[in-house]
């Protein structure tokens, strides 16, 4: 990894608590919803009935949704969770200004951040990978405190460094595949870009070697929709640059959009018949569409579960 910018870190410091309102407003919008289930279940809550004690009232819920709850306080863990992150150079798309509030990597970063904070209140093990030619960090799933705030803290690096350039998507996932060795929840937020020359087929392979000893799996397959399957730039030239291998092209994007969009929608199209054929779960993750999705996501899957 690239030498970390001290004046990034002091900037996404505060990416637990910010993790924190992302849970908190996604619980309000659920206990709102049609999903009202999934909220009671998450927040670890149950409905008041009359004659319950109201010392466990949750009177801070109370104020967001005007319903009783009763908090619940289940120790035990239910689930074991293993977050995977790709942290190849070509997350780092797009550029982060003015007009683009995340990248693909700080999208992944604050999405699993959330993930982690909604586990924790579950009583559920997280862990965290990050990989990008080889696997960067591994830390299985535990649910103490201690092991929660290393998980922050490598979060917290991934958006206070540079990409690593290349990727190498299938070897990783195989190395990765060979170390969850108890059955798990999969959790992985990636481009599916891979930069080492191997086939689709290969990936696909790689993908599949994830369901051993009867894992679960959620991808993410973190894009940005309007660059990367719109191809919806202006209508001039410019000058596209690999981030992983430096090459350079000028051309006009209405040249050649037509036939991009064709193609990534055919590999698109491919990708979600193998994770069908694997019951992988695959969830197209706009950047810009924000984290709702990913929690929701991961919601259903526990649901089906457990």
């Amino acid at each position: 990894m690239s030498k970390l910018n001290e004046e990034r870190i002091r900037q996404f410091g505060a990416l637990e608590f910010k993790a924190n309102q992302v849970v908190e407003g996604f619980i309000t919008g659920l206990h709102k919803s049609p999903f009202h289930g999934f909220s009671v279940e998450f927040a670890e809550h149950r409905q008041y009935n009359r004659g319950d004690s109201t010392k466990h009232i949750d009177w801070k819920l109370y104020g967001r949704t005007e319903k009783l709850f009763i908090k619940k306080y289940e120790e035990e863990t239910n689930l074991r969770c293993q977050i995977l992150i790709d942290h190849s150079g070509s997350m780092y798309f797009p550029e982060l200004n003015a007009q683009n509030e995340y990248n693909k990597i700080s999208f992944a970063a604050n999405a699993a951040a959330a993930l982690a904070t909604l586990l924790r209140k579950q009583r559920d093990a997280v862990g965290l990978g990050v990989f990008s030619d080889k696997i960067e960090s591994f830390l299985p799933p535990k649910t103490s405190s201690v092991h929660m705030k290393e998980v922050f803290n490598q979060l917290e690096k991934l958006l206070a460094t540079e990409g690593s350039g290349s990727t190498n998507t299938v070897e990783t996932l195989h190395l990765i595949a060979e170390r969850v060795h108890k059955r798990s929840l999969i959790v992985l937020f990636t481009d599916m870009f891979d930069s080492s020359g191997h086939e689709e087929e290969e990936i696909f392979r790689a993908l599949q070697h994830l369901k051993f000893n009867n894992h679960e799996i959620i991808l993410f397959h973190v894009l940005d929709h309007q660059f990367e399957m719109a191809f919806d730039y202006e209508n001039r030239p410019h000058d596209f640059i690999d981030i992983e291998s430096g090459e350079k092209l000028k051309l006009n994007p209405k040249q050649i959009q037509a036939q991009y969009k064709e193609q990534m929608s055919e590999y698109v199209k491919k990708l979600k018949i193998k994770c069908a054929q694997f019951k992988i779960d695959l969830v197209e993750a706009d950047i810009r569409a924000g984290f709702d999705n990913v929690l929701l996501n991961y919601l259903v899957k526990r649901s089906k579960m457990y």
